[in-house]
């Protein structure tokens, strides 16, 4: 426990209980998982610090213990019901690391299609759905309307059932070669469990096609209303929603934007590559530390080391999602989306980016770079092949395995006796990854947006835009080895001393 953070948080709980304010939003909205944002104001009515509290724990890392290596796939796919294929596949590479199997070539290519169907349609899911209404309907908009119905009353009837009925198809993509759409049942050591068929593959490239041309539209519905827009570009760029920190993302070998597989790069504030490895290299790079009010762990950059929630090049705090993978890689790996990176740097100053908001923008570009990878996939022979699994022979022990899940990198490392029964897992989840760089963005857009007291629904709304641009999941990012939630009861005083305080 960092007791410099415990004195902070009984401060400004003795400030918030001897006269001065604080502000609760509980529940936080349109996200996966649950949370809470504590706002506590000084005698002047601004803010002193506040928190990203997250209340909930998911305890998988321990009642996976025990289960054959081969379920893992299955299991933590139940961890979210927003991004269960990143779980499966990131689970599925892991055990491919633990079986010493290289995947058969055909059933890589079927493991990436099904992979970046997901990436475009979970991205378009944040676009138009939970992040966009803060653009699409305006951040102080009544909060009735900031949803999606307040999202087609803008965009018309029309517009909204293409989104609907195009992240349908793309659904069908996964469900098909994944077997199903929530929780996908395809993913074997060295493999997949079934192939495409070739009286399949029409369809499949027709839903590619129609992808792409829906990533473009959606990259035209980002124009006309965001960047068209003065005050909401102001707003991406304003000091509130900006910070300087490291950046992380997988990239091919030509420093390119993976979804699928690659080397973790990270580069510094300034841009500048501060490390590259693979993943079975990660407990080397990142290391987790713990605050007392929060079940969320806060991964930083072990080399650099914990200074605190600060930003710059001496701060070990980096960040993952869309706007990192850009920062971190020399480009997008198809040209489409390379036209839009080119743009989205061109326009916002140059690498690398540090608003937080121009998360929306990447996601966007990254949009069409799942589209692209579709099409050249169904439009792959070897995609049809009849053979598409090598079969493992070698005695597992550890497996690593990683993807660019759409909220970041996202690494799932097992331990296993010689049957391959799980004895240890970690998971450091995309959120998690992100977790520092959140808690600060809540911290900084609170401070700017709020002054002399001053509070209303439209501005509490903008500190949530603070959080939502990461698209966090929560459920996914909390966790605990021991396996028994840490629980801390404090009584006190209505001046806020503290009485008696228990401890689980």
């Amino acid at each position: 426990m960092d007791t410099t953070a415990q004195k902070v948080w009984n401060q400004a709980h003795q400030q918030a209980n001897s006269g001065r304010r604080n502000v609760t939003i509980d529940p936080i909205t349109r996200l996966e998982g649950h949370g809470k944002i504590e706002i506590f104001l000084n005698g002047q009515g601004n803010v002193d610090r506040a928190y990203l509290q997250i209340p909930e724990l998911r305890g998988f890392e321990v009642f996976c213990q025990g289960r054959p290596s081969e379920d893992m796939p299955q299991l933590t796919s139940r961890i979210c019901g927003v991004c269960p294929t990143a779980h499966h596949m990131a689970a599925t590479k892991a055990l491919d690391n633990l079986y010493g199997v290289e995947c058969h070539p055909a059933g890589r290519k079927i493991r990436e299609l099904v992979y970046n169907a997901f990436m475009l349609e979970d991205h378009a899911l944040h676009v138009y759905i939970l992040g966009g209404p803060d653009f699409i309907v305006g951040p102080d908009a009544p909060k009735e309307l900031r949803n999606v119905v307040g999202v087609i009353g803008k965009v018309g009837l029309d517009v909204g059932k293409r989104v609907i009925s195009m992240r349908r198809r793309i659904r069908e993509v996964i469900n098909y070669a994944g077997g199903k759409v929530i929780h996908p049942v395809m993913g074997l050591p060295g493999g997949v469990a079934k192939g495409i068929s070739a009286s399949e593959l029409p369809k499949l490239k027709e839903i590619a096609k129609d992808g792409l041309e829906f990533a473009k539209f959606t990259l035209q519905v980002f124009h006309d209303i965001v960047l068209k827009n003065d005050a909401y570009v102001k707003l991406i760029t304003s000091s509130a929603f900006t910070h300087k920190t490291h950046y992380m993302g997988l990239v091919d070998k030509n420093n390119k934007v993976n979804f699928y597989d690659g080397d973790i790069r990270v580069v510094d504030c300034e841009g500048k590559e501060q490390s590259r490895f693979p993943v079975q290299k990660y407990l080397e790079n990142i290391s987790e530390h713990v605050e007392p009010w929060s079940y969320i762990k806060f991964p930083f950059l072990k080399k650099v080391g914990w200074k605190g929630f600060e930003e710059g090049v001496s701060s070990g705090v980096y960040a993952v999602a869309p706007m990192a993978r850009l920062n971190a890689a020399d480009g997008m790996a198809t040209p489409e989306a390379q036209k839009a990176y080119e743009e989205y740097f061109k326009v916002l100053g140059g690498k690398p980016v540090h608003h937080t908001l121009a998360n929306h923008w990447a996601r966007v570009v990254e949009m069409l770079q799942a589209a692209e990878r579709m099409v050249e996939l169904v439009n792959d022979p070897e995609i049809i092949s009849g053979e598409f699994r090598n079969i493992p022979i070698k005695t597992p022990k550890i497996g690593i395995g990683v993807v660019e899940a759409p909220r970041g990198t996202l690494i799932h490392h097992y331990e296993t006796d010689e049957k391959g029964l799980i004895r240890k897992v970690n998971l450091i989840v995309s959120t998690t990854n992100n977790s520092a760089r959140i808690a600060m963005s809540v911290d900084k857009a609170a401070r700017h947006l709020i002054k002399e007291g001053k509070v209303n629904d439209g501005l509490l709304n903008m500190v949530e835009m603070a959080f939502r641009a990461y698209d966090p999941c929560f459920g996914c990012a909390t966790h605990t080895l021991p396996g028994e939630m840490p629980l801390v009861v404090s009584l006190r005083s209505l001046d806020g001393g503290l009485i008696r305080e228990l401890r689980r």
